[in-house]
């Protein structure tokens, strides 16, 4: 499993814009087979700084989810959207891999 951080460089005055974008991917990844872990915006600090963080099995098994999302209708819709807006400015993706146990979740009763 490896897990794609994409960092997005957004226009500050379009983050109503980035969180239509996140919330049609949040519909569209899974349907295409990403493990979506989630869209976060900007919040406190930088105002420009956005990520999309999601799970897929290997690099080969993102070749086809990349086609099954640009064949997808919403997934194309999104990417004009993200065209036509002109919010973000920059996108990188950066492939990582966990190689720590995961944290146990605290429960509290």
């Amino acid at each position: 499993m490896i897990t794609c951080f994409i960092r997005y460089h957004i226009d500050p005055t379009k983050k109503q814009q980035f969180a239509q974008y996140a919330q049609n991917w949040g519909e569209a990844i899974p349907r295409c087979g990403g493990d979506l872990i989630g869209y976060f915006a900007p919040h406190e600090g930088s105002s420009t700084l956005a990520y999309g963080v999601y799970n897929i099995e290997n690099l080969a098994e993102y070749e086809n989810y990349r086609a099954r999302l640009a064949a997808d209708p919403l997934g194309r819709e999104n990417y004009e959207f993200a065209q036509k807006e002109k919010f973000l400015l920059r996108e990188e993706r950066t492939f990582l891999k966990l190689v720590s146990a995961p944290h146990e979740k605290l429960v509290t009763p």
